[in-house]
């Protein structure tokens, strides 16, 4: 592989690594990546993003958008493919000077080999993954290591809540710690074709929209929705296997007839359709810091039924009623549906909040402020100022 070694006189350039890469079609790094590496290249910057490529062969290089990609077959899948991918992605960026922009810790091991060679290193430390049970022992232990391990080796550590930034203070210097969260991109309109379609009428249904997985609390509110005729519609999307998954099955039998599974939808424009023209959005993750999925309903204007925690309080705030059992939210269900001021009161907080702290605008800045600590200075003079002199 080769690549244009960036002049540190010519133009500030920073290296994207943790994720498939761009365009964005796989979660919540990839879509931050694409839109903080958007936001660089229209502050000046130079964005090279590392992309895995599910398929053997040479790495090559081009461009998307603006963004320089790297490109890195990996044949083997799963979670040895994406470290392979990590290696060769590590192994390749070091061969520059560029400050590394590393969205996620798994395999923070690696990333030795840039602080032996004293390549800075900013690393989005997501959530407390090491404490996810579905992992099982022995990933878990993994993870633990490899995030004792970035906290070490990055220069500085980005949480994406504050919560999660005291969790990383009992493991790092405060110094090295920034929150800065996920973002949004603000949703106003919306075509009503991708909801009916799918059978369903504009205002007069819900959404869930989640990993189907026990932490994120579906069972609680398929439960707490179904305790009685809604004459409405909860929309849960997401895989579901109940032939081969013991909880997806007793989600499934959980749920009335009021309760459609059309599966997942991965159509970013479909999707934020089916968002904006919801009446609400129930979410009831219990851990993981700011979670992507709040922030998109939040930026279409939902109002919001969520698990009780430290975690959404401080997302969401006044834009959403909060429940802990299924009761709690069998009861939050029926006052939203049964009070319209209070559903519009929500969404309007939900949408504030959103535009004050979740705009990618916002969130690019943040991240270009943590870069520039890391690139020479004098790339970061005023436009017009001549390098060339110096300073006195």
């Amino acid at each position: 592989m080769s690549s244009r070694k960036a002049d540190v006189t010519d133009v500030r350039t920073v290296r994207i690594l943790g994720t498939h890469g761009v365009p964005a079609n796989y979660g919540g790094f990839e879509t931050a990546a694409e839109n903080v590496g958007l936001f660089l290249r229209d502050q000046g910057w130079r964005v090279i993003i590392y992309c895995q490529v599910p398929r053997s062969g040479n790495a090559w290089e081009d461009t998307w958008n603006g963004l320089e990609r790297i490109n890195i077959p990996v044949a083997r899948e799963g979670w040895l493919g994406t470290s392979l991918f990590d290696l060769k992605s590590i192994w390749h960026a070091a061969k520059f000077r560029d400050v590394c922009l590393t969205f996620g810790y798994n395999t923070a091991v690696f990333n030795l080999l840039q602080r032996i060679k004293r390549i800075p290193n900013v690393i989005n430390m997501d959530g407390i993954e090491w404490s996810r049970a579905r992992w099982g022992k022995v990933k878990q232990g993994i993870l633990w290591t490899n995030e004792r391990i970035a906290c070490w080796v990055g220069n500085d550590l980005i949480a994406d809540h504050p919560v999660i930034e005291e969790y990383l203070a009992t493991r790092a210097r405060r110094s090295k710690l920034t929150t800065i969260t996920y973002g949004a991109n603000a949703v106003y309109a919306a075509p009503t074709a991708p909801v009916t379609a799918r059978g369903l009428v504009p205002g007069e249904y819900l959404t869930l929209i989640c990993r189907p997985i026990p932490e994120n609390s579906i069972l609680e509110l398929v439960q707490g929705f179904s305790v009685e005729h809604r004459d409405h519609t909860l929309v849960v999307l997401g895989t579901y296997t109940p032939d081969t998954d013991e909880y997806h099955r007793a989600v499934m039998d959980a749920a009335s007839d009021e309760v459609v599974f059309p599966g997942g939808i991965y159509d970013p424009a479909e999707v934020a359709a089916i968002r904006f023209h919801a009446l609400a959005y129930l979410h009831g993750h219990t851990v993981g810091g700011t979670n992507p999925s709040l922030v998109e309903a939040m930026a279409a204007g939902n109002a919001v039924i969520a698990h009780d925690n430290a975690y959404n309080r401080w997302v969401v705030d006044r834009g959403a009623l909060y429940f802990t059992t299924a009761e709690d939210a069998a009861a939050a269900v029926t006052r939203l549906l049964g009070e319209p001021a209070l559903r519009a009161r929500l969404g309007e907080a939900s949408q504030a909040r959103h535009a004050e702290e979740f705009s990618w605008e916002h969130i690019g800045g943040q991240y270009q402020d943590l870069l520039n600590r890391h690139v020479d200075a004098r790339l970061l003079a005023p436009t017009g100022t001549d390098l060339s002199k110096g300073s006195k």
